[in-house]
């Protein structure tokens, strides 16, 4: 019993630790910044937005802010085509028919938005958007969350797709919460373990 109690006490240690060092420290900025890549904001013919999370009758808080982003850059002007990327669990529309009823809303013209309802991961966005994409001329800029763009971006071009990254701030953002700063670590250390498994089954 004495060594199970010094077991958990040692964890919860190191979980109060981590807490401390994830609230007060500049860490997640750090982390979200290079997960994000450069920061040049590149312009083309083609935005390709990648949808997150879904509720049942209404995209998600992911979702809602790359759609945002995406009406901001097609409202700088020079983006001929929007195509979003992401699917469903079979029980309710896709997040991409979501986001472009969004945009619609905004102010982009539908017959300019292209939706790709299929995939459900990062890896099935960039290989199910290829023959989309392969079919539009003009570069193409790669639209997402800052923490998500490192794992995004390299399994378009593994895919095949020459994409250029446009992240924008959105676990950076959340760190200017001091409320937000432990679940957007939390969700640092989620994203990283996704790029391990990545990289193990080859997709980036």
């Amino acid at each position: 019993m004495k060594k199970a109690a010094r077991f958990v006490s040692r964890i919860l240690a190191a979980i109060g630790l981590l807490f401390v060092v994830a609230t007060f420290s500049p860490i997640n900025n750090w982390w979200a910044n290079y997960l994000a890549g450069p920061w040049n904001d590149p312009a083309g013919e083609v935005l390709v937005v990648l949808g997150g999370e879904t509720l049942e009758d209404f995209i998600g808080l992911t979702s809602y802010w790359r759609t945002v982003y995406a009406v901001r850059v097609w409202k700088q002007g020079g983006v001929r085509t929007v195509v979003v990327c992401g699917g469903s669990d079979g029980s309710q529309p896709s997040v991409a028919a979501q986001m472009r009823e969004f945009m619609v809303s905004q102010g982009i013209p539908a017959a300019a938005i292209q939706v790709e309802t299929e995939s459900r991961s990062t890896h099935e966005n960039a290989v199910k958007s290829k023959p989309l994409l392969d079919q539009l001329g003009g570069k193409k800029v790669l639209l997402t969350s800052d923490y998500h763009m490192f794992r995004a971006y390299r399994a378009f071009r593994k895919a095949g797709i020459d994409v250029q990254p446009r992240p924008f701030p959105d676990a950076l953002k959340q760190t200017t919460s001091l409320a937000n700063r432990w679940p957007t670590f939390l969700g640092l250390c989620t994203e990283t373990t996704k790029i391990a498994y990545y990289f193990v089954r080859g997709w980036i």
